[in-house]
């Protein structure tokens, strides 16, 4: 009777390519045992050190419902007894260390790179504000690479920011965004500023 020996040679802190690399090396070479066989599986760890990329935190900044009649849409929210602010067209209603933003379904579409008349919008986008430009871009480099399509690559937008967009597989759409006018706090929630005084 045979028997099937398993051995994970996944040394602590080791980077995921450099293990794979490691194993590969071995595959080809003579280090392999008589009657021994190479196989490789997938590794997460919780800490984010092997198999999936953590270059984003594990949270939402923002959901924006794009609506066909911004006021009407303020009125509803107002009469459930919230308060938001409202700047070029654009409604923020804070909740918790996020905002509901409330803005016009065609023009959250047009920001995504999405088609709103041929049903590539679902009139959500959630968003994922981050510190630096730089994290805009390895977000959204790490999206790709999980699987998302990039419908709008990053790129310096109206506010003053820096954000891109992609849809995950299910066409969900999100913004990587880095938005100074919105700090963050250290946990990740956003402040949203007075838009009243000048």
């Amino acid at each position: 009777m045979a028997m099937l020996q398993l051995r994970l040679d996944l040394k602590r802190g080791e980077p995921w390519p450099a293990y794979l690399a490691r194993l590969e090396g071995l595959r080809l070479g003579p280090a392999i045992p008589k009657g021994w066989a190479l196989a490789t599986f997938l590794v997460a760890e919780v800490d984010g050190t092997h198999g999936y990329d953590s270059a984003m935190e594990q949270r939402v900044s923002l959901v924006t419902l794009g609506v066909a009649d911004v006021e009407r849409s303020r009125a509803f929210y107002e009469r459930l007894g919230w308060q938001g602010q409202e700047v070029e067209e654009t409604v923020f209603f804070r909740i918790g260390g996020l905002a509901l933003v409330l803005w016009g379904r065609d023009k959250l579409a047009l920001d995504c790179g999405l088609n709103d008349e041929q049903g590539g919008s679902s009139g959500v986008v959630l968003a994922h504000n981050v510190r630096s430009e730089a994290e805009v871009e390895d977000i959204i480099a790490s999206a790709e690479r999980a699987g998302a399509t990039v419908t709008r690559p990053a790129a310096r937008i109206f506010y003053g920011g820096y954000a891109g967009f992609f849809t995950n597989p299910d066409g969900h759409a999100w913004e990587i965004a880095h938005n100074p006018g919105f700090p963050l706090a250290e946990d990740g929630s956003i402040t949203i500023p007075d838009f009243s005084s000048p």
